[in-house]
């Protein structure tokens, strides 16, 4: 483990993942080789295969020191309080109030020497990433992302502190982060409160006192602030920036910047108007690269790429500079600008806009470099997603897709697996814009891959089979092999054969017909309510974006999508779809509903979806069997109704893509001598969202959480009754007849308890020996699931749980 004061070398260790970071990992029970130019294949691991971790002997790894935060004794007397009382803390407050130097300081000072702690931050990435960071640091297993039931095994017992910050998460994700290390006590900081109260305690932060700020800016100021005129003004300062830290910072910082040398403190009422002077005082470096970081908005770039773009010799202290002056904010990983900063910073004439091409260009070349590893990609995925989104506010969607396909498959070997949705869900969208086919193809592999690890197999169907006939079109046979072979491991239930829908190849190589059942209507366009067909997984099969003209695209040769009323049918109501905005929740789609409408698993006598891609171009003439008939059908199934659906979400969405091609991007896409053309530039901060995630399901609501009896594989029932909030309760009877009622807690389809352990070779049975946790995992189609026993804790080591067990659980109807 690094050293606190080897601030180096604690964030390599931070962020490498060992062993190649090139080769294959592992995710759950699947082996993940990673292809760039083919799309990924994945392979089921057969037992014994999976790796055993190797628990790190401590987890301690410690935030930067910074600063200490004056006037906090009392809020930081009340996180050790709440810490000692194994409570969770959850810190809010609006920017610039000091939560980040709360947080950092009490992870310093609320350690003890043994303890196990982590510092994450958890600004624009999902609880899923965080949770695979939690799991590498307290394991040594290059590569590999074990499943979520594995995660919760191998996590258990690990009682550490984990300090979360820039956590800006749902009641519902702050669960979810909670319960991957259900040992660990947490202390969140963020804008919002979203803690319920029966899960901590969730403190909010106002400004220092009084006393504190003139600490404060007698310590900016490198003198006490002793006049009397000072001091009045020191006074009206801190009542008009309503004590926040870091406004009174930035008073500070003017009079230290004051060109006569007096170090005259501002008037009170222009606390509000503290950037522009900052600015002014800025040399020509300075400014270059807050500018550049103001055009990266959110994100956080480590120096070196400052200095690259900026042209700086020394952006380490540069940037240093700027979080003195409360401009930046100093990261584990680099450098992001102050929220305010941004909107402010685009009134300034005279700057010169960052090349849009230079910028996508460094990062793609950066990416594909061998030196750079693929954590080091996933540390700056918003840089490159802000990057891409800027690319395509300027119409240049092909610059979006050379950052998108140069960073995709070190995110994937990275195992960050919500980042890496959201870039490929960035990707797809740009490649149809440029018309790139070999890049949609690719794209819309990967997808399927990512779902398909994820657990939304039944999205990851449609996914695959898009990226089939596309590969196919392309002539690229390796894609299509990968994307077969993948294919073997997702839901392929036979077609409709209730007539509904036929396939009739044409004996004069024209299209075939698509009809329904009386031969007279086109098959109409698969709706919300009785497709079967989730509109929120719609929209992620077919990833947002796509135009009709597209659509068709991915019908296979000699098939006019056309002919199914692509356009002119009508298109169900996606509101509810694009006002998701938390994708990666984890809750996969049912399998039994969205794949049994569009990928279909040959009928006797028939081929499989790698056949029919085989026989797609032939088989249409007069003398074709029956083999290639049964192959075209197999297709159709999957090519033609994913286009319907594909043509459907397409006409909501490029309007949503037109609507936001309006905005004035802040980046020239021609050369940074070119001045901005809008002095008001707008700073837009577009989210794609993967309502599939959500696991939201209009048409035919899954059976959800634990509530209701179950019966077990052992021959027993389980009956267990909602409690709110997620919780749910059971009574147990144990060997010893002792009666217990576990509470059992968790989000999605993961839920657990911790319950007594008797001694039962007793005669009284009543003594404790420790605790048994119980694991629930519900499968994705929410009638069964996987229930796992085993010792939380326990008085010695020579106790062992003689009752844990593992049983599967059936949901009664």
């Amino acid at each position: 483990m690094a050293s606190d004061d080897d601030d180096n070398e604690r964030t390599e260790n931070r962020i490498d993942i060992d062993g190649d970071a090139a080769g294959p990992v592992i995710a759950g029970n699947h082996n993940l080789v990673v292809d760039a130019q083919h799309g990924s294949t994945v392979t089921v691991l057969m037992q014994g295969q999976r790796p055993r971790p190797k628990r790190h002997d401590r987890v301690r790894l410690l935030p930067r020191r910074q600063g200490v935060p004056l006037g906090r004794d009392a809020d930081l007397e009340s996180i050790a309080s709440a810490l000692r009382d194994g409570s969770t803390v959850q810190l809010w407050g609006p920017p610039g109030v000091g939560k980040s130097a709360l947080l950092r300081h009490a992870a310093h000072t609320l350690t003890g020497e043994r303890d196990e702690m982590l510092f994450l931050d958890a600004a624009r990435r999902e609880p899923e990433d965080l949770a695979q960071d939690m799991f590498e640091a307290c394991y040594e297993a290059g590569g590999y992302a074990p499943s979520r039931t594995d995660l919760c095994r191998l996590m258990a017992g690990i009682e550490m502190t984990v300090y979360v910050d820039n956590a800006e998460y749902t009641a519902e994700q702050l669960r979810t982060l909670m319960d991957a290390a259900p040992d660990a006590k947490f202390v969140f900081a963020g804008r919002e409160s979203s803690l319920l109260g029966t899960d901590g305690t969730a403190r909010r932060l106002h400004g220092i006192g009084r006393a504190a700020a003139m600490e404060l800016l007698a310590r900016e100021l490198g003198r006490p602030v002793t006049d009397a005129a000072e001091q009045a003004t020191a006074a009206a300062l801190w009542e008009t920036a309503s004590g926040m830290p870091l406004l009174l910072l930035r008073a500070a910082a003017v009079a230290r910047l004051d060109p006569s040398g007096e170090a005259v403190l501002p008037k009170p009422g222009r606390v509000e108007a503290l950037l522009p002077p900052l600015f002014d005082r800025l040399d020509g470096p300075s400014l270059r690269a807050l500018h550049l970081l103001a055009t990266l908005d959110d994100a956080e770039l480590a120096p070196v790429h400052i200095g690259a773009l900026s042209e700086t010799s020394d952006p380490s202290s540069l940037c240093e500079g700027l979080a003195e002056l409360g401009l930046a904010q100093e990261t584990e990983r680099g450098y992001r600008v102050e929220t305010d900063v941004v909107p402010a910073l685009r009134g300034l004439g005279g700057l010169q806009p960052y090349s849009l091409e230079r910028l996508c260009t460094y990062f793609a070349q950066w990416a594909t470099q061998p030196t750079t590893n693929a954590a080091q990609v996933a540390d700056h995925a918003r840089a490159l997603e802000v990057v891409a989104e800027l690319a395509e506010q300027s119409g240049r969607a092909d610059l979006a897709v050379q950052v998108v396909r140069a960073a995709s498959p070190a995110l994937a070997r990275s195992l960050r697996f919500g980042v890496w949705g959201r870039l490929l869900d960035q990707g797809l969208p740009a490649a149809q814009r440029a018309d790139d086919r070999q890049a949609q193809a690719y794209f819309r592999h990967e997808q399927g891959i990512r779902k398909f690890l994820t657990g939304n197999r039944a999205v990851a169907a449609v996914l695959l089979a898009e990226a089939a006939v596309l590969w196919r079109q392309l002539g690229d046979t390796q894609g299509v092999d990968a994307a077969s072979a993948a294919q073997q491991h997702v839901p392929q239930q036979a077609p409709p054969s209730d007539g509904s829908s036929t396939v009739s190849p044409q004996t004069d190589g024209s299209a075939p017909d698509v009809s329904g059942s009386s031969g007279a209507d086109p098959t109409p366009v698969p709706d919300a309510s009785s497709s079967g067909v989730d509109p929120t997984s719609a929209q992620s099969a077919t990833s947002q974006g796509l135009d009709p003209t597209s659509a068709q695209s991915a019908a296979p040769p000699g098939v006019d999508p056309t002919s199914a009323h692509v356009a002119s049918s009508p298109a169900p109501d996606l509101t509810s779809v694009q006002s998701a905005t938390t994708p990666g929740t984890g809750m996969p789609v049912d399998p039994g509903t969205a794949a049994s409408h569009v990928v279909g698993a040959p009928p006797p006598g028939s081929v499989d979806i790698s056949s029919a891609l085989a026989s797609s171009g032939t088989g249409t003439g007069a003398g074709a069997g029956a083999a290639s008939t049964g192959a075209l059908a197999a297709l159709k199934v999957i090519a033609v109704i994913a286009a319907l659906v594909i043509g459907v979400v397409a006409i909501d969405q490029n309007q949503d893509s037109t609507d936001r091609s309006t905005d004035t991007p802040v980046v020239s896409t021609t050369s940074p001598d070119e001045g901005f053309d809008d002095p008001d530039p707008v700073y837009t901060d577009p989210v794609y969202t993967d309502p599939a995630d959500t696991g939201l399901d209009e048409t035919e609501p899954a059976e959800t959480g634990l509530a209701g009896v179950w019966s077990s594989s052992d021959g027993g029932a389980i009956e267990f009754v909602e409690a709110g909030f997620g919780t749910y309760t059971t009574e147990t009877v144990d060997g010893c007849d002792n009666s217990t009622t576990l509470e059992f807690t968790g989000s999605g389809d993961i839920y657990s308890a911790t319950g007594p352990m008797y001694n039962e070779s007793g005669d009284s049975c009543e003594e404790t020996l420790g605790e048994v946790r119980t694991t629930i995992t519900i499968d994705p189609d929410g009638t069964t699931a996987d229930l796992t026993m085993e010792m939380a804790s326990a008085i010695d080591d020579t106790v062992t749980c003689t009752t844990c067990r593992s049983i599967t659980l059936t949901r009664e109807s």
